[in-house]
């Protein structure tokens, strides 16, 4: 395997050629199969794409697909060859070494091998002149030639050396084939390998292949054992990913292609570090914060936990109870809504930190900077795709970074049996693989559960000794969210020797436990004939019960703590090793959206937003050190400010110092702020919007949304046609063009902006409502509202004093050094907000010049945000 080059299909992935040849080597492949469709629809002529796959250290391994060629009548193999020959003529450029001619299913073939193996020999003469073989593959759904022993029977018969075969895992492996016959066959006529993994076959074979491939390790197949089995012929190719899934091909490419990464590597054990032996989830960490933190606190103590340390240096607390430990965590999170508590990180033992952090990279998971004080403990973590970080610990030094406050809790809890999870559908197949090759978890197959709002797809992973269990769900189906009020829901499950003595304790104790309907007792009795006072127990303490031919299974829950996570107590009887089975999850989920139905009819709404921390806000910091300030604080977001606009403010390169950006991105990555925006391109009459490329392009590398453009140039023609080029400069990386209008430039107003947007009609223009420009220019309420809400996707807030500057030079002091937090000064905050589309991050840009050179850049962003919650936002009940 080591020797092997790594290849993927094109067609695997999202987005333009372009998109895909740099997402393919950004997750380190050798080479590509180029798709049909990908060359059809390029605008890079032959040669460019041959130069672009070579700058980026790419081969053309194959192209795919050649369909419908062999066993046809005289004038239509004489048309298929001029086809091929035009082919030919196009990947000699290329480059290619290989092309895939898939067996035929066209009308018009016939069932005679002979013939077939006569005209492919044809084409492989052909072929061999220009430097290129032919892989002849067999289509599971092929109209006469659908297994590999019977491509392999005309391929022999042929007798051509550019002819061989291609052999893929799916079509082998859907139609039941035994791929023991393959060993049969020399390496050196197999040209070309592909991999997939499969669901079980539940739809037409054709319809799986085309849709529903999956990486290898998601499926059903035993894709190891078919890769074994052709590498033992002394097959010396690529090995390439041909995963077509719907999924995938609408993901972000440089995501899909590191999972394809991932999966490949992870077929193959033997190249990669050994997984060390896991002994357990060391501890759960959940981020809380003022309102949550005290919910989850009292129902951890009526579970029998205790509050047992204080984090020396962090505002972290540590509760205990036998070997379950949970830490709240009380610092500002990213992206997590006030009110909320979440799972942001859990720690397994490992038998070897070092070499589970060596697998990890070699797998191209992330592995996270930690800052720490001097003393404190040095703790390995990777990245998790949905941002968990995930601790690798060998022993409990790390509990010295704890202050002892008191003794651990009771003995109701033993230790944690799993943590679930729940993931969008795009992300959970990529989940699974992280857990399982990262990690080295055996992950089982899905299983589907009828919800009460549509199916749910469970998939549990676990080492071999069961010690570490992690359950991740999606709701693959989930149109709208008018039903669930739990928010991608989350559990932590601790294991009991007792469950009924356990809940009897715990409830005495005050804990919030989810109360169960008495149907699903008399259900439980009609299935499953239980002793009368175990029933009895059962329903009188709310827990339910699954058996299996293993062991039995007792569970109950606490209600949702903080919006999305509950706790649940659970006992293993024997050798039981799932999670309650299919009657379990949806009586509990019905169960606790009643319950938090009922809750939230009692609480405030939530009208708190996302907050981003503008550059001009604390311009003194530098982007790592505003990344760092913008987490302490609370924020969501960032906006950073790539240009100079004055000669004597801050300039932060970060567009041509790979240093300042390598840095940047490790405090993005570490803290999980994300850039909103970027600024400032700054277009006048003596501008090129082409100036702008490397500044949306580092932009785009920082994963920002959105570029602030500023339009002082008084000819509204020529300042359209520059805006519309910087648009379309924009669009393929992925950036919203926002057009910005101070009231002292040339685009002075909400009128003139919006001319400008409607001259240019791109998909990607915006306009930027900054409250002080909006309110100085003497733009109109009634106006905004009717404009399009997709023009709009983010404001920037503040505050002014009521007097409006005479002269342009105070109107742009004001802007840039004084002004004031939300409430107090005199612009109609709530009146202008009111008029955009609810949900928009808001952007706080408050540059106080005198307030900042008193108590700093970082304090100021503090006391900024406090400021605007309280002005703005609407608390919210748990």
């Amino acid at each position: 395997m080591a020797d092997h080059r790594m290849s993927i299909a094109t067609d695997c992935l999202s987005g333009t050629l372009e998109d895909k040849l740099a997402a393919v080597a950004a997750a380190r492949f050798h080479g590509v199969e180029l798709a049909e469709s990908d060359l059809v629809t390029s605008s890079w002529s032959p040669g460019r794409i041959r130069e672009e796959c070579a700058r980026r250290g790419l081969t053309v391994d194959a192209y795919q697909p050649f369909p419908d060629f062999e066993a046809v009548p005289p004038d239509t193999f004489a048309a298929n060859l001029r086809r091929a020959e035009r082919t030919f003529d196009v990947l000699e450029r290329i480059g290619a070494g290989t092309v895939v001619v898939c067996s035929s299913t066209s009308a018009d073939a016939v069932d005679d091998d002979d013939l077939a193996a006569e005209q492919l020999h044809a084409l492989a003469a052909r072929a061999e002149a220009r430097g290129l073989r032919i892989a002849y593959e067999a289509l599971a759904w092929g109209r006469f030639v659908n297994t590999y022993a019977h491509a392999w029977r005309i391929v022999r018969r042929a007798a051509h050396p550019a002819l061989g075969l291609c052999l893929d895992s799916f079509h082998v492996l859907s139609r039941g084939d035994d791929p023991a016959g393959i060993r049969v066959i020399p390496g050196s006529k197999i040209f070309h390998l592909q991999l997939a993994d499969s669901p079980r076959p539940t739809m037409d074979v054709a319809e799986r292949s085309r849709h529903h491939r999956l990486l290898p390790g998601l499926g059903s197949f035993d894709v190891a054992g078919f890769l074994g089995r052709v590498l033992s012929t002394g097959y010396d190719g690529p090995l390439s990913l041909e995963a077509s899934n719907d999924v995938y091909r609408q993901s972000d490419p440089r995501h899909a292609a590191i999972n394809g990464m991932r999966s490949l590597l992870a077929l193959r054990e033997g190249v990669l570090p050994a997984a060390p032996e896991l002994s357990g989830i060391v501890f759960t960490e959940l981020a809380v914060d003022p309102v949550s933190g005290p919910e989850v606190a009292r129902a951890l103590a009526a579970l029998g936990f205790a509050h047992a340390g204080q984090h020396r240096s962090k505002p972290v607390q540590l509760w205990q109870q036998g070997r379950a430990r949970v830490l709240l965590n009380f610092a500002a999170a990213r992206g997590v809504a006030p009110g909320t508590a979440t799972i942001v990180a859990l720690a397994v033992g490992t038998a070897d930190p070092a070499r589970s952090i060596d697998r990890a990279e070699r797998l191209l998971a992330p592995v996270l900077p930690r800052l720490r004080q001097p003393g404190e403990a040095d703790l390995a973590s990777i990245a998790a795709p949905d941002g968990t970080s995930v601790f690798l610990v060998s022993n409990e030094a790390w509990l010295r970074d704890f202050e002892p406050v008191g003794a651990p809790g009771g003995d109701l809890i033993g230790g944690t049996d799993h943590v679930s999870l729940t993931d969008s559908v795009d992300d959970f197949d990529e989940a699974t693989l992280f857990y399982r090759a990262v990690l080295g978890l055996g992950a089982g197959e899905t299983a589907e559960i009828a919800a009460p709002f549509g199916p749910i797809r469970s998939r549990a992973a676990s080492d071999p000794g069961h010690r570490v269990r992690i359950t991740l769900n999606t709701a693959p189906m989930r149109r709208g969210d008018w039903a669930p009020v739990v928010p991608d829901p989350q559990q932590v499950a601790f294991g009991t020797a007792d469950a009924i003595a356990s809940a009897q304790a715990m409830r005495a104790l005050g804990a919030p436990l989810l109360t169960i309907p008495d149907n699903y007792y008399a259900d439980l009795d009609a299935r499953l004939a239980l002793p009368p006072d175990l029933l009895a127990a059962l329903r009188a303490n709310s827990i339910l019960y699954d058996r299996d031919e293993h062991g039995a299974y007792l569970h109950f829950y606490t209600e949702m703590l903080g919006h999305r996570v509950c706790f649940a107590v659970v006992q293993r009887v024997d050798a039981y090793a799932d999670y309650g089975g299919p009657t379990g999850a949806p009586v509990r989920m019905a169960a606790h959206r009643e319950r938090r139905l009922l809750r939230l009819r009692h609480s405030v709404p939530d009208q708190r937003h996302d907050f981003s921390l503008a550059h001009l806000t604390a311009l003194s910091l530098s982007p790592p050190e505003l990344v760092d300030a913008a987490a302490e604080a609370g924020y969501r977001y960032v906006g950073l400010r790539l240009t100079r606009v004055t000669p004597v403010e801050p300039h932060y390169p970060l567009a041509t110092d790979p240093g300042l950006m390598r840095t940047t991105k490790v405090r993005l990555a570490a803290t999980g702020i994300e850039v909103l925006d970027i600024e400032l391109a700054r277009i006048g009459p003596d501008d090129d919007p082409r100036d702008f490329q490397r500044f949306l392009e580092a932009g785009a590398e920082l994963g920002a949304r959105h570029v602030i453009t500023q339009l002082p140039d008084p000819d509204r023609a020529r300042k359209t046609d520059r805006f519309a080029q910087l648009c379309e400069m924009a669009r393929p990386l992925g950036l919203t063009v926002d057009l910005e209008f101070p009231s002292w430039t040339e685009t002075p107003d909400l009128n003139a902006a919006v001319r400008v947007l409607r001259g240019a009609d791109r998909p990607n223009a915006g306009i930027l409502i900054d409250l002080l420009h909006f309110a100085r220019s003497g733009s109109s309420v009634a106006d905004l509202r009717q404009l399009p809400a997709e023009w709009f996707h983010f404001a920037h807030v503040c505050d002014a004093p009521p007097g409006v500057p005479a002269t342009n030079e105070g109107l742009i002091h004001t802007a840039r050094f004084e002004r004031l937090f939300p409430g107090e000064g005199g612009i109609d905050i709530h009146g202008i907000l009111g008029a955009l589309p609810p949900g928009l991050p808001y952007a706080l840009e408050i540059p106080k010049a005198q307030l900042v050179a008193q108590v700093g850049g970082k304090e100021h962003a503090r006391l900024a945000i406090a400021a605007a919650r309280a002005h703005l936002d609407r608390p919210v009940a748990a």
